[in-house]
């Protein structure tokens, strides 16, 4: 007996209140026959994912909040948002381009993070319904942040039966940096730490940083090092090991190199959530991705159900260029020159295993 999928999800729109500038923040709805994932206009955010655990119990499994004052009122954790011009870390706010120099501003310990004090995160996008889908857009102008060059931006959220698709698509009118990136916090169980949660990460180095967290430029191997999830690890097996690299990053917030070439697709990360049976695999085109056990939530934020985001109760995995690429030349480029059209691709997949 076979069962027909459907051939795209369904679509639906509606509101979900306005900024204090009077602009509607629109909430589209992206329903499969096994997947709901809603995405809002303001910060081309995920808000929900509801997937189904191995007993076919469907759960909430992304961190975030019931309404859009939630967001408003939060600067800090970028919960599901697409953050840019410039996701994660640019050395001293600064960078030069054909040998002139730019700056952004700082907002993470004297460096600038995720675009600057009003990136991509804070801003409605435009949108509009695509088949099983959504696409938000966003034009940022020239001198935006102090990032040169206008750049036009396009994110397609899709959803094909329990597989979540992110197709990034950018240009700009005059030489700049981009790396856009999903800030989504996952929680497979819907509640509680992500320390019981079985990492891989299908990498054989990672990116060290300095005590502001910013990359070394070595790229060691992760053998012999808590870093090494090259098989299925819980996170919190080794994140209170002696340390310099999770002291620094109070656990784990750094980027690992993926294996295969840029722009070819490969599997990021695998995460199983052993008491739900539920399992996420991250497919990417980019070189890098970014994970983040949540180390800086601090149980002040409050989400849909009341609960508490508490300490490393959600994990991150932005998949991504390296951070401060702009000031690494031997890390993949992020520039991005007049004429070009730069896309990428990332797949969040859902599904389930036996005990």
């Amino acid at each position: 007996m076979t069962t027909a999928i459907a051939a795209h999800a369904a679509v639906t729109k509606s509101a979900f209140g306005t900024t204090p500038d009077g602009t509607a923040v629109d909430l589209y709805t992206l329903k499969s026959d096994a997947v709901e994932a809603r995405i809002m206009t303001y910060g081309a955010r995920i808000v929900s994912i509801n997937t189904a655990d191995r007993d076919g119990k469907m759960g909430d499994v992304v961190l975030g909040y019931s309404a859009l004052d939630g967001y408003l009122g939060d600067a800090t954790t970028y919960f599901g948002a697409v953050v840019g011009r410039y996701g994660n870390r640019i050395a001293n706010g600064s960078f030069k381009i054909d040998g002139q120099e730019y700056h952004v501003p700082v907002n993470n310990n004297g460096q600038s993070l995720h675009g600057g004090i009003v990136g991509f995160d804070k801003l409605v996008w435009q949108a509009h319904p695509i088949a099983g889908g959504v696409e938000m857009t966003l034009v940022s102008k020239d001198g935006d942040q102090g990032y040169p060059g206008t750049l036009t931006a396009h994110v397609r959220y899709s959803l094909h039966h329990n597989a979540l698709r992110i197709d990034y698509s950018v240009s700009t009118d005059k030489t700049t940096v981009v790396n856009l990136t999903n800030h989504t916090y996952f929680n497979l169980a819907g509640g509680g730490t992500v320390l019981g949660h079985e990492m891989t990460l299908l990498s054989d180095h990672y990116t060290p940083v300095n005590k502001v967290l910013i990359p070394t430029g070595e790229l060691p191997s992760v053998e012999g090092t808590p870093f090494d999830f090259r098989k299925a690890t819980l996170i919190g097996a080794r994140i209170e090991q002696d340390n310099d690299q999770l002291k620094i990053a109070g656990g784990y917030d750094h980027n690992w190199v993926l294996r295969g070439a840029n722009g070819e697709v490969k599997t990021a990360a695998r995460v199983y959530e052993p008491a739900s049976g539920r399992v996420l695999t991250v497919t990417t085109t980019e070189p890098g991705v970014q994970f983040y056990s949540g180390n800086f939530l601090d149980g002040t934020k409050f989400g849909k159900a009341g609960e508490s985001h508490e300490k490393r109760s959600g994990f991150c995995l932005e998949t991504q260029h390296y951070p401060d690429s702009p000031n690494e030349p031997s890390f993949p480029t992020t520039l991005l020159k007049p004429g070009e059209t730069r896309h990428s691709m990332t797949t969040f997949t859902f599904s389930t295993h036996a005990k």
